[in-house]
């Protein structure tokens, strides 16, 4: 790689720390970029320069092209890596690169536009012969068309942003009833996230698998892909586990999706490395989903059953070098999983737990790869992704990886947020997963949420719940030579006493959770994106009242009960803090419980 002596990578966390470690491994210096946010984050401090590029907000800073070009100026790069999310997948910021005289590690500008449309990409691949979920190849904009639709082909069906990912834009509707409020979120998801509205229609297919293929493509015209990974382990339409091989596909299928792959890649003149997600009907039909012009999250899993380094590869694709493999070389061995350690609480919507990591351990030994941007002491920051780490594993087959993934879980230590660790683990010892099911519906199933929630070692040991989240803190002791280990409640950190302090003035208001006149209060730190209701609405039990996007997740925040609102204190754009009250839903006087007629305590809005 003697063209490359500097690269920056303009992205933070995991994935600049993991493109540093093969940058280290070629001899190419390795620049970071951050925000105010991360100026004490460990892929700051792992980089050989870095350069602050603004404020906290990611459309100051790791959104700012020219901030990013001129620092990569300033660093004397050659080139820029965008690792995936953020500008990975921006045309424009990949062309501004290139006029700058910085060489872009992706794709050409054209397949970025061209597969960056969903919409756009159905219609090209549907004329090259590739399979696509049936659907619409023109923009929905009105309830009544996309209702038409669903009768067309079927419900339920799904309402998907074109320029969409990661399941944001993405709305299941059941009937016609629910399409009015599912296009307008996912018009206005498809707006704050990818600054496009456009959405359109497809089947919803039921119980399906959901397989993508990794491959690579040079600028020499060889294209080669790297097998499947099964990603149908998902909440909220978002990935949580991955796996490859899927269980699901044989060796004859293998060979027929990575057909389909390599000539989607062709079709748009791809080059570098890419992933051709797809759906698999219980049937064994294959349909094209989408293609994401970068490099995957799960991307480890690949390089683990396979032995080639995707960042290498797409470093030397960038520099104009054939690949270093062909399709007869490519081997998967053994089995892989990764497991997505999020800061999140799946006992509570899976709602963001952001904060301050207060003990973290990883495990190791045999077969076992962490990718995490975090230690002791750093801050989940609510303003980004709730990725910690994505722990993978490695075995001669898929039992033996389960086996070790529980292992290498119980290991894993993370203090001071909730996880998702307590649910992979109940996760890996179902029975269904275990059988290679698909789980539909699984994750966010009661029986498996209530296995989450229990002890984190063993079902004897002391734990605290504050603020929904499970805090402990461990004391070691040793009696007549034997050791013990007690787990006790862990301190209250100071965002979570804030939040209870909050809750528990509003409850001596007379409007706290299990009060007579209840309020609907925020359970996390976020930004309202829209208001459903105005002052004086009449609501129902469940009608969602504002929508709070917080960590790249939009949550609905609905009315507890039937009423009246009041006191609405927020708008669309404002911050609100977890614990803080949006509005009162109070019961008219002649529908209240007798016992509550004889009046109500005074609510302070400055609660």
């Amino acid at each position: 790689m003697a063209d490359f002596e500097t690269i920056l990578v303009a992205n933070r966390g995991e994935i600049a720390i993991r493109v540093f470690r093969t940058l280290r491994e070629l001899g190419i210096a390795a620049v970071a970029i951050y925000s105010e946010a991360d100026r004490g984050s460990l892929h700051v401090e792992l980089a050989d320069d870095a350069f602050l590029v603004g404020p906290s907000p990611p459309a100051e800073s790791y959104l700012a092209e020219e901030r990013i070009i001129d620092a990569a100026l300033r660093a004397g790069a050659d080139a820029i890596h965008p690792g995936y999310g953020f500008l990975a997948e921006n045309a424009g910021f990949a062309r501004r690169c290139q006029d700058a005289g910085i060489v872009w590690i992706g794709p050409p500008p054209e397949a970025i536009e061209a597969m960056g449309s969903k919409l756009a990409a159905r219609e090209l691949l549907a004329r090259a012969g590739i399979p696509v979920v049936p659907g619409t190849t023109e923009p929905a904009i009105r309830p009544d068309d996309v209702v038409r639709v669903g009768d067309e082909i079927g419900w339920p069906i799904a309402i998907k942003a074109s320029a969409g990912g990661g399941g944001k834009g993405l709305k299941v509707v059941e009937s016609g009833d629910a399409v009015e409020r599912a296009l307008a979120s996912a018009m206005r998801e498809g707006e704050a996230y990818f600054s496009d509205a456009t959405v359109y229609i497809e089947k919803y297919i039921d119980e399906p698998r959901h397989v993508e293929v990794q491959i690579l493509a040079d600028a020499h015209g060889a294209v080669v892909h790297l097998g499947e990974r099964d990603c149908t382990i998902q909440r909220r339409h978002q990935k949580i586990l991955e796996e490859t091989p899927s269980p699901a596909v044989s060796d004859e299928l293998r060979e027929r999706i990575g057909r389909i792959a390599t000539d989607t890649a062709g079709a748009v003149g791809y080059r570098s490395a890419g992933t051709v997600e797809g759906l698999l009907d219980q049937d064994g039909n294959y349909y094209f989903l989408e293609m994401n012009t970068r490099i995957q999250v799960e991307h480890p899993i690949t390089e683990l059953v396979t032995g080639v380094d995707l960042v290498r590869e797409q470093i030397r694709i960038a520099a104009g070098e054939p690949l270093s493999m062909n399709q007869d070389d490519v081997r998967i061995s053994g089995h892989a999983i990764e497991c997505r350690i999020n800061a999140e609480d799946p006992t509570n919507g899976f709602l963001p737990t952001p904060g301050k990591i207060t003990g973290y351990r990883e495990p190791a030994g045999p077969g076992v790869r962490v990718d995490s941007g975090v230690r002791q002491g750093s801050q989940v920051a609510a303003i980004y992704d709730p990725l910690i780490a994505k722990l993978c594993v490695w075995d001669v087959d898929r039992e033996h990886a389960r086996l070790r993934m529980v292992r290498a879980l119980d290991e894993l230590l993370v203090e001071g947020v909730s996880t998702l660790t307590e649910l992979h683990k109940a996760l890996l010892r179902e029975p269904r997963f275990i059988a290679g099911e698909t789980c539909s519906g699984l994750v966010e199933s009661g029986e498996l949420l209530e296995a989450a929630a229990g002890p984190t070692n063993g079902p004897d040991l002391p734990t605290a719940t504050l603020d929904g989240r499970r805090r402990e803190r461990v004391v070691v002791a040793e009696v007549e030579g034997r050791r013990y280990t007690v787990r006790l409640p862990h301190p209250e950190p100071p965002h979570a006493q804030l939040g209870r302090r909050r809750r528990e003035r509003a409850r001596a208001a007379g409007i706290g959770s299990d009060g007579p006149h209840d309020a609907v209060v925020s359970p996390m730190q976020g930004t309202v994106l829209a208001l459903e209701v105005t002052e004086g609405d009449s609501v129902a039990e469940g009608q969602v009242i504002c929508v709070i996007e917080a960590m790249k997740m939009e949550n609905e925040l609905t009315a507890h009960r039937a009423g009246v609102v009041e006191e609405l204190s927020v708008g669309p754009g404002d911050s609100v803090e977890t614990g803080q009250v949006i509005c009162i839903v109070d019961q008219p006087a002649a529908t209240r419980p007798e016992s509550e007629r004889g009046g109500r305590c005074r609510r302070d809005k400055t609660i």
